[in-house]
């Protein structure tokens, strides 16, 4: 009897200590659903979701809404948000090591502590973008405006 108890709350702590991963006001949960299981969510609109701690390794987020998302601790390695909204997004601590954030919108994006390595930003906007103690680098950085 006591065994069965101990592994139950043994059980209930580890269940209790998983990040939550769900969608908020304005998300759809079969988007949500579909990003996790098939790593492809291109043009979605997951502004609010909570995915702190997700493994998105490779995932495709190209022209996805992830304005005000929570991406904290999240492995986005090898990932591609290319023309993404991360506009206000929670990226603390995200592992974002061969992403693409091309011509995303990073506008007032938290990247504090964040491992940026062989990251591509090129073109992206970054204004108000918070990068206290990220670390990165051979990180493709474009500055300024095309020639005319």
């Amino acid at each position: 009897m006591r065994q069965t108890l101990l592994t139950a709350i043994a059980l209930f702590s580890t269940l209790s200590l998983a990040a939550p991963i769900s969608a908020q006001a304005g998300e759809t949960p079969a988007q949500v659903k579909r990003l996790l299981q098939t790593g492809a969510c291109s043009g979605c609109d997951l502004t609010g979701v909570n995915l702190s701690g997700a493994h998105l390794i490779g995932a495709d987020l190209r022209n996805a809404n992830l304005k005000g998302a929570n991406l904290k601790g999240a492995n986005l390695e090898g990932a591609d948000l290319a023309g993404a909204n991360l506009e206000a997004a929670n990226l603390t601590r995200a592992f974002a090591s061969g992403t693409s954030f091309n011509n995303a919108n990073l506008t007032n994006a938290d990247l504090s502590d964040a491992h940026l390595h062989n990251a591509q930003v090129d073109g992206a906007v970054m204004i108000g973008t918070n990068l206290t103690g990220a670390d990165g680098f051979d990180i493709n950085l474009g500055i300024g405006g095309g020639e005319e």
